[in-house]
């Protein structure tokens, strides 16, 4: 059995937003869409600040879908759009969505967004191989299954200039990723929820 997941380094993260970008141009994100958003905690402003100058820290965390072992997502949709597939990932099929929308508001993570349009993109370039998805549709990052299926990394990972994230097998204990997440230096985000992500920060 295969479990993908990520673990990113809150540490050498630096809030450059490259992972979101790299994410956008891969998955044919729409412009006014994020699958991938760079968070700065503490505060509730993009690339804020904690504290008083001259005493001030910035500590940013990336976040997108978390791939859930347990998905809550998937419990509350009606069709069996979202799915976990063999690998791993959390996956919505287009064709079966109905656009309820309960799986936006199952997550605890709020890491997906909805179509109310077909979506535009101002270059008009054709990113990647992902296909557009249709208006009226739930969307999310989906590990770049494209690339993932042909034993590649997912494009954040790769444009991370940093090196602040690490992808691979969870269920592999010779991989680096089971070695990051068992280290005792790792966390789940709202790991009380029981949703079990995979994905891992490393603080």
């Amino acid at each position: 059995m295969t479990k993908l997941g990520i673990a990113i380094d809150k540490k050498r993260c630096i809030g450059c937003h490259a992972c979101a970008v790299a994410c956008k141009t891969q998955n044919n994100v729409p412009d006014d869409i994020l699958w991938n958003r760079v968070l700065t905690e503490g505060t509730d402003v993009l690339d804020g600040s904690v504290g008083t100058y001259p005493n001030i820290t910035k500590s940013f965390r990336p976040q997108a879908c978390q791939h859930c072992e347990n998905p809550a997502c998937m419990k509350v949709c009606p069709v069996g759009a979202t799915y976990k597939d063999d690998k791993g990932r959390v996956e919505i099929d287009y064709d079966k969505c109905i656009g309820c929308r309960y799986c936006m508001a199952a997550c605890p993570y709020n890491a997906r967004v909805f179509n109310w349009e077909v979506g535009t993109r101002v270059t008009g370039h054709d990113y990647g191989e992902a296909a557009a998805r249709p208006k009226g549709v739930a969307e999310k990052c989906t590990l770049c299954k494209e690339r993932t299926d042909q034993g590649l990394e997912p494009m954040c990972v790769v444009c991370c200039p940093a090196k602040a994230r690490v992808f691979g097998d969870l269920d592999d204990p010779e991989s680096e990723i089971y070695r990051l997440a068992h280290s005792g230096n790792a966390h789940q985000l709202l790991a009380e929820k029981g949703t079990n992500p995979q994905v891992y920060y490393l603080n």
